[in-house]
């Protein structure tokens, strides 16, 4: 049989696992997950004859070297950082690998050791990084194929709850890393290209400058923009384009009461706070305002963050019960950033019952012949539970999928790469669709950021 060793079986290996176990018998696979709670490898496991859970210290090289000798190919569903280790480590044993995670420039460094061993190291083959690749450079090589020139791509992403288990002021619950979520937009300015001229937001305005999109049969949404969308210009062949924009999707509202934590500085991990062990959630919010012998930390609130009496802002904050004396921080020589995850968690983790959904919206202009024309591309994923959410399906399902056409010989250029050619996305996005990952493409006037453009007969 053919070995698969995953390492890590967290969330988003949920439904990469249940993927290729459905599909061991017909093509000869063996999958050994490895974790370091071996009850959750075992859980995901599912006492499946062709599966073996074993825990497994990552840190530990003399393990970590025999499992990977053992397999075929190793998925690293690791966090980011630590992929590099294994990586090494299937060059050392001649071994394809496959992540979901950004490339790192440590990984990148590999790409000759891969390419003269004939390796594949495919990554950010999940969701976003992954589908939003593929889905983009499917559009964008049919464009150019015709001999289209493109002038604009804007490209959204987000991880949201499903309106069937949307009940919290904030539209919004947990279903990737929360830290990830708190930490949004941190670490330089945003950078994007808009109509030739370049752009920057910094994190202090980030979350008021959105953009609105309109999801058919889903409503309104709004997007903020991502770090650095500069990064992918040439990546997609976009060096000619004139507006390059990549953003993350919430709720209409949502960044605008989000942008209250970043005012008030509890998005900040670069400090630890005094005594968060003993901390209530209302002494860590009158933290960062100022002192008054007499008014209370609601009247202090509503001034420092001019909120009206009226204010729906109010209401959410309320919610989140930021206020409240009783509860109590529990974490020791916490951050902002974490004492904030902390009181989240209490209010938007995904209930047993709950439901996520992924939306992706893409808008390519491009100029044919001489016209101006725009395609937007939309697709919405509605998670089962609580464990095959619509996360772990577009993370793990990609990543599945890429792992097993490498293994059949169907994806062979070597080296470290993202999913952007026709040999990884062409058979990958047609069989996603049979999985409930559809892209819905329209045929749009172009009207790039000059709405005099549209004319509307009347």
């Amino acid at each position: 049989m053919r070995n698969i060793l995953i390492i890590g079986a967290g969330r988003s290996a949920s439904s990469l696992i249940q993927y290729l176990l459905k599909k061991s018998e017909e093509e000869n696979l063996h999958l050994t997950i490895g974790d370091l709670s071996l009850e959750l490898a075992q859980r995901k496991t599912n006492n499946h004859p062709n599966a073996t859970a074993i825990q497994l210290d990552i840190n530990n090289e003399t393990q970590r070297h025999a499992e990977i000798q053992k397999a075929d190919i190793v998925i690293s569903m690791l966090p980011a950082h630590m992929h590099i280790e294994v990586a090494r480590d299937c060059i050392l044993f001649k071994k394809h690998m496959v992540t979901a995670s950004y490339i790192s420039d440590a990984m990148q460094q590999l790409d000759t050791a891969a390419k003269e061993n004939n390796l594949i190291f495919m990554n950010e083959i999940g969701l976003d990084p992954g589908i939003d690749h593929m889905s983009a450079m499917k559009v964008i090589d049919e464009i150019h194929e015709k001999g289209g020139k493109m002038i604009l791509f804007e490209s959204f992403c987000g991880g949201l709850v499903a309106p069937e288990s949307d009940n919290n002021l904030w539209n919004y619950k947990f279903t990737w890393a929360p830290r990830n979520v708190v930490l949004a937009g941190q670490g330089g300015a945003a950078k994007f290209i808009q109509e030739g001229k370049y752009k920057y937001i910094p994190y202090n305005k980030l979350f008021r400058r959105t953009e609105f999109l309109l999801v058919e049969g889903y409503g309104k949404f709004e997007g903020y923009a991502n770090r650095d969308s500069l990064k992918y210009r040439s990546v997609y062949g976009l060096d000619e384009a004139l507006t390059l924009y990549r953003g993350t999707i919430r709720r209409v509202g949502f960044s605008k009461a989000w942008n209250m934590f970043v005012q008030l500085g509890m998005t900040d991990d670069t400090y630890a706070m005094e005594n968060s062990e003993t901390m209530s959630f209302r002494e860590f919010t009158n933290s960062f305002l100022p002192y008054h012998p007499t008014d209370s930390v609601e009247i202090k609130m509503r001034m420092a963050l001019n909120i009206e009496q009226d204010d729906i802002m109010w209401e959410k904050l309320l919610e989140l019960d930021l206020f409240n004396p009783n509860k109590v921080i529990g974490l020791k020589n916490a951050t902002p950033a974490q004492i904030l995850e902390r009181i989240l968690n209490d209010a938007w983790t995904l209930q047993p019952n709950d439901k996520d959904m992924i939306v992706m919206y893409h808008k390519f202009g491009y100029t044919l012949n001489g016209k101006e024309q725009q395609i937007d591309s939309k697709m919405v994923c509605i998670g089962d539970d609580q464990t095959y959410t619509a996360m772990a399906k577009t993370v793990g399902l990609p990543v599945a999928m890429a792992t097993l056409q490498i293994l059949n010989g169907n994806i062979k250029t070597p080296g470290v790469q993202l999913p952007i050619k026709k040999e990884v996305y062409e058979p990958i996005l047609k069989e996603l669709e049979e999985f409930g990952v559809v892209f819905k493409e329209t045929a749009m006037p172009y009207v790039g950021y000059n709405p005099d453009k549209l004319v509307v007969s009347v």
